[in-house]
């Protein structure tokens, strides 16, 4: 472990962090910093972490001590992220060793806004932190809520950078292989210190209304850090007399928050404000449904499948989803068969030491492309799932309901990791056996873990596949090829080896999400069009040998299809992405220019204005975007 201040010596660091006091210490804060430093290191980058003796916030005379010793002892120009709650109570010194050093700053929420501050303490925080982030070089926070309460302090957008952190911090165990529900009594945990802000007495309170119902609840976190807090929360369980229904175990080790993660049946967070709130997706990454308030970021952050959100501060909102949860066996096993959904999408520290990595303009020594189409992969799926047609989807059931046999044999052309596969899953009704075909490893081994269980038996094949080998690949007795978000990729002589497959097997064909050449934006921009057709000319290009379809795939397969007796269904399939989609949104406004410079870099300079304004209206919540895209289903003519 890192020792103290003394020892933050960064000429051996590409970056430094310092943070106060002790950074093993295991709060959402620290333990978001170690996981950074660990995955950086794992991306090729040289970080360290060290801790400053002293008192922070407001600081006392050790810790301005402390943290001028750290930063004189970094060579010129050194690369240093000052966590804030080191840095923004001594803005003094942060200005005096600003130009000489590289200094950028870590912000899990304003200090101002912790819960139970004077309004004095409050103001003070706020004019210090203020200056602080004035005088660094950027800032780094882990949330768009808080990027966006960073405009009260006068940060420029241009100096914000989000990097929000991984889910794979609490267990190395694959939720799917967790037992829960092995006791009559439900499990709930609730993971964070111990404070007022936390607002454990509030759940204290709520669970009392429901004493009736059989439950235990592990409050874990630290008593020692607002003793007077832990105190009164001991003091309201003991005269509610729910002893025996609460235990307060303190600050744990890695191991024994993992075990009792895997003991928990439903995880509970009554805070009332939160920067990003981590332990929600940790929570998630190991399968465990979630009742969280909407507090600060996790109105955004908590808008998980596995998740019941509810208004912060409301102690009935609270008690009416833990009564839901706690009287219903079967809503919580739905609960829970969102969440474990989630967690085989959860994000990986690997791609937030890749964003960490970029901001901070460190160049890694590699860089796994599944981890980051992994990435892109997560942030669509919520909405590739609420695209699907419904009406198309009923005829695909309907098909499965009366093909022969017992069993549907499905082929996922890109299955990628899986998305396709867990949606259609869950919605045919008769067993199934997948065989899943992409060239990614990575992305195939969570693809399998998805899928398999449950009746479901899943072969997956490493394989890249062309126009040559398509009916190689395909298994000859597949009852359905299916794919999604793939075909306005590929050439029309793809398309039509694929119609040839699907017609000697006299499989179905059920492709999904295909981008049909229109997206839109609200408020408008004048730039909207222009950038919408270098879009579409650049849908075009070549991938790989042949010219990509683009927008014209589904028409041209449908086309195909019908040519050789298929019956045809075509239905369209929109995105409309909102404020919860921001982060989905900012994806595709960077891929869109990114696109448009590629098909016209003359624009350079007008696509970049346009691609500024438009992330800065999704940073604020401010956009819609609506992306049109089509799914077709097509089944042999004498079915």
């Amino acid at each position: 472990m890192p020792g103290p201040a003394s020892m933050a010596n960064s000429d051996l660091s590409d970056v430094l962090f310092l943070v106060p006091g002790d950074p093993g210490q295991k709060t959402g804060g620290y333990r978001y910093v170690a996981r950074l430093v660990e995955a950086l290191n794992e991306h090729g980058v040289n970080a360290r972490v060290a801790g400053l003796d002293g008192r922070f916030p407001i600081p006392d005379k050790q810790a301005r001590e402390a943290l001028n010793s750290a930063l004189s002892d970094c060579p010129d120009e050194a690369l240093v992220v000052l966590d804030g709650l080191a840095m923004g109570g001594l803005p003094d010194t942060v200005c005096q060793h600003a130009d000489r050093l590289a200094l950028w700053s870590l912000v899990h929420h304003p200090l101002a806004d912790e819960t139970g501050l004077a309004q004095a303490e409050a103001d003070w925080l706020f004019e210090a932190e203020r200056r602080g982030l004035a005088a660094v070089k950027g800032v780094l926070v882990t949330s768009r809520h808080t990027a966006n309460r960073l405009q009260a302090f006068e940060v420029t957008d241009s100096k914000i950078h989000v990097v929000e952190p991984g889910s794979d911090t609490v267990s190395p165990q694959r939720p799917e292989t967790v037992q829960r529900g092995r006791s009559s009594t439900i499990q709930l945990l609730c993971v964070a210190t111990l404070s007022q802000r936390k607002a454990q007495h509030q759940l204290v309170e709520a669970l009392c209304q429901l004493r009736h119902l059989d439950w235990h609840c592990s409050l874990v976190g630290s008593v020692a850090r607002k003793p007077a807090y832990a105190e009164k929360v001991r003091r309201q369980i003991r005269e509610l007399n729910l002893e025996d229904r609460f235990t307060l175990t303190g600050e744990l080790g890695d191991q024994a928050l993992a075990e009792h993660y895997a003991r928990a049946d439903c995880f509970v967070l009554p805070s009332l404000y939160e920067g990003y709130g981590m332990v929600v997706d940790e929570a998630l990454s190991t399968g465990l449904p979630v009742i969280s308030s909407d507090g600060g970021a996790l109105a955004n952050t908590g808008d998980r499948p596995g998740v019941l959100l509810y208004a912060a501060g409301s102690v009935s909102g609270l008690a009416r989803h833990l009564e839901h949860c706690l009287s219903s066996k079967d809503a919580l096993e739905s609960l829970a068969g969102d969440a474990l959904k989630y967690a085989a999408l959860a994000r990986d520290w690997a791609i937030a030491a890749e964003e960490c990595a970029e901001s901070l303009g460190l160049a890694p020594s590699s860089k796994d492309h599944s981890q980051f189409d992994m990435e892109w992969l997560r942030l669509r799926e919520p909405a590739d799932h609420r695209a699907r047609n419904r009406q198309l989807l009923a005829n695909v059931q309907h098909w499965a309901d009366h093909h022969g046999g017992d069993l549907i044999r499905i082929t996922d052309l890109g299955a990628g990791a899986g998305s396709n596969g867990a949606f259609l899953r869950d919605e045919l009704r008769k067993p199934q056996h997948w065989v899943l075909l992409d060239q990614d490893r990575h992305l195939l081994d969570r693809a399998t873990c998805r899928l398999r269980g449950n009746g479901t038996t899943v072969e997956a094949v490493l394989c890249k596949l062309d126009a040559e080998n398509l009916d190689t690949f395909i298994p000859s007795n597949t009852d359905l090829v299916t794919a999604s978000a793939l075909i306005d990729l590929v050439s029309e002589r793809w398309l039509e080896a694929l119609v040839s497959a699907a017609s000697n097997r006299r499989a179905a064909v059920y492709i999904v999400i295909s981008y049909a050449g229109d997206f839109r934006l609200m408020p408008e921009h004048p730039d909207d069009g222009f950038i919408r057709s270098l879009v579409n000319e650049h849908q075009h290009g070549v991938k790989g040998v042949d010219a990509a379809l683009g927008p014209d795939a589904t028409h041209c397969l449908a086309t195909a299809l019908k040519a050789v007796g298929y019956n045809v269904s075509v239905a369209p399939s929109p995105w409309e992405l909102k404020g919860p989609d921001a982060d989905l949104q900012a994806a595709l406004i960077s891929g869109w220019a990114d696109a448009a410079e590629e098909q016209s870099p003359e624009d350079a300079t007008r696509i970049r204005r346009w691609q500024s304004s438009r992330l800065s209206a999704a940073a604020g919540a401010e956009l819609t975007v609506w992306v049109d895209h089509e799914d077709l289903f097509a089944w042999p003519g004498d079915d």
